[in-house]
């Protein structure tokens, strides 16, 4: 590209740290490989917006300090639970919502129920998402997490196995759907990389909102998951 040489590159990157990049979404020249689309209801035509855009990473190593790349200091802060182990059979992480709401509840539930009551979670994120357009948009962040991954009558085929592995779809419509605030954690040494350390750090959290909502008037307990790198959701407690 002409004009282009090391100084604009560097400031460029800077702007990328700093949050001070500006782009411009326009439409793409090319055109679509297949003439058969699905319509969404987020579909936007002729978009032409102006974001900002700004890098960190997901795991940290901003420095010892708290600014610039990386996580925010709440999000770096390590936290003592016990592990609750939960089956990983594809229903890991309904099974540990649903153990997690329990426990909240102070109601004990036996390995039958605790499957049953996973796979109804299971069946209601289907319901919602694959049903009506009307109730499927008022979970537009998590209609969109799951297409840009693939199609919607791909995940509405593949929700209905018990097999099926939850994630941060599932996450957005169940925190909204149950009004239950849900954390997520990572175990400190997956985060240090270095194998030590035994602790728990937040990684995200949903339904945020719902914590002041409990009938009486108490703050909602949140219910906090475990994630490991090996693609399995425990609970923590």
């Amino acid at each position: 590209m002409a004009g282009w040489n090391d100084s604009n590159e560097s400031r460029i990157l800077q702007q990328l740290k700093d949050g001070t990049a500006r782009f411009e979404l326009v439409n793409s020249p090319v055109s679509p490989i297949s003439t058969q689309s699905f319509s969404s209801p987020f579909r936007r035509e002729k978009c032409s917006t102006l974001f900002f855009a700004k890098i960190g990473s997901f795991f940290g190593g901003g420095g010892n300090d708290t600014g610039g790349g990386g996580m925010s200091p709440a999000m770096k802060k390590v936290e003592r639970f016990s592990v609750r182990k939960v089956t990983g059979d594809g229903r890991c992480l309904f099974r540990a919502l649903v153990k997690g709401m329990a426990i909240n509840k102070g109601i004990g539930l036996s390995q039958w129920q605790e499957r049953k009551d996973a796979d109804e979670l299971r069946m209601a994120v289907k319901e919602v998402i694959c049903g009506s357009s009307k109730e499927r948009r008022q979970y537009e962040e998590a209609l969109i997490a799951i297409t840009v991954e693939e199609s919607l009558p791909r995940y509405c085929q593949r929700i209905e196995g018990s097999d099926f592995w939850g994630g941060e779809s599932e996450l957005l419509v169940l925190s909204k759907l149950c009004r239950q605030p849900i954390v997520v954690y990572i175990p400190e040494h997956e985060h240090n990389r270095g194998g030590w350390g035994g602790g728990f750090i937040p990684i995200a959290e949903y339904g945020d909102e719902f914590r002041k909502s409990s009938k009486n008037g108490e703050p909602r307990k949140a219910v906090r998951l475990l994630y490991s790198g090996k693609n399995h959701y425990d609970l923590l407690v």
